[in-house]
């Protein structure tokens, strides 16, 4: 998932435009237990999952006489759908909310905050994370990246800082939100990972695994929330931020 970002510095002031998005979503090959691993398996009196007839014109069904169980099943670290006819084919989805938003103009004298939203689910997998793959935001002039937080740390005005996290915070103003799992949490499993979780303290890592599940899951739509700050120091100049967030799953 990519979010552009353009920053202004003039004068020791920043402005920030939030342009749009594009999300990019990654299948990793396939990952199971040292000891064993399940793919599909069938019990019952009747039925197949796969009935083929043969010759040119030939066609392939799913039987479902004799079906024992249906729906699906969940514990501490898996999770099981039963039924001749549910879908076998795993899969990952990563989409984001299209939204753009003009920051207006930072300063020394307060903390600018925007956020953005994206979902994940995934399928007939061992889990899902979502990882940081993007540089802060970069002075186009010079090079020079707004500092940022290396661990969970509290807005400081002031002081150059670049952070975000993945909860409803109260400072500096109220903004953000937890985690939402669609359609409830016995279906999606989605988690926010540590150092996103603290509230009111922003981080920001490269490489970060951000979010993540550790068996299939339904939908969970996540609310990022960045801080931004500049110090007196900071080099003037337009700043451009390309947040690149990938989200991977094992098989």
């Amino acid at each position: 998932m990519r979010w552009r970002q353009q920053v202004v510095a003039l004068g020791g002031l920043v402005s920030v435009l939030v342009l749009g998005c594009t999300a990019f979503a990654y299948a990793q090959s396939a990952s199971n237990s040292t000891n064993y691993s399940v793919d599909q398996v069938f019990f019952g009196a009747g039925g197949e999952l796969n009935a083929c007839s043969s010759g040119p014109t030939g066609y392939c069904s799913k039987q479902s006489a004799g079906e024992i169980a249906a729906g699906n099943t969940a514990g501490t670290a898996f999770r099981a759908q039963a039924g001749f006819n549910t879908d076998r084919s795993p899969y990952i989805a990563f989409s984001v909310a299209a939204s753009s938003a003009d920051l207006g103009t930072l300063s020394t004298v307060g903390t600018a905050t925007t956020n953005a939203t994206f979902a994940v689910k995934t399928y007939l997998a061992s889990g899902y994370v979502v990882t940081v793959a993007s540089d802060s935001p970069t002075n186009l002039g010079n090079g020079h990246h707004l500092d940022t937080n290396g661990s969970p740390t509290s807005p400081t005005i002031g002081v150059e800082q670049f952070g975000m996290n993945l909860i409803a915070n109260t400072s500096p103003i109220n903004f953000g939100a937890p985690p939402v799992e669609v359609p409830d949490n016995t279906f999606s499993f989605g988690t926010v990972a540590t150092g996103y979780d603290q509230l009111n303290k922003y981080k920001y890592t490269k490489g970060d695994i951000i979010a993540q599940s550790t068996k299939s899951s339904g939908e969970t739509d996540y609310t990022a929330s960045f801080i931004y700050n500049i110090g007196s120091v900071t080099p003037d100049g337009t700043y451009q931020y390309d947040g690149v967030f990938v989200a991977t799953s094992t098989y």
